[in-house]
């Protein structure tokens, strides 16, 4: 299992979401992908996208208005 972390701080929708799909297709299933975010719109989409393709998805705030999106591949 490896952790791949993707810096999207300073991006809008959709920029993180494309990112972090062309990510995990590159990724083995139970790798981890830890999206940097800092914009509400992203912070909405790119976990909801996630758990739709059903991966396990956790959202921690780091700082306010800063939030990991951590997915595990599923599949």
């Amino acid at each position: 299992m490896k952790e791949v972390v993707l810096d999207c701080f300073g991006e809008a929708c959709p920029v993180p979401l494309v990112k972090a799909q062309n990510k995990l297709k590159e990724m083995a299933i139970g790798d981890v992908l830890i999206v940097q975010i800092d914009h509400s719109c992203a912070m909405k989409n790119v976990p909801e996208w996630a758990r739709k393709e059903g991966h396990n998805v956790e959202v921690e705030e780091v700082e306010d208005g800063e939030w990991e999106v951590i997915i595990e591949k599923n599949k």
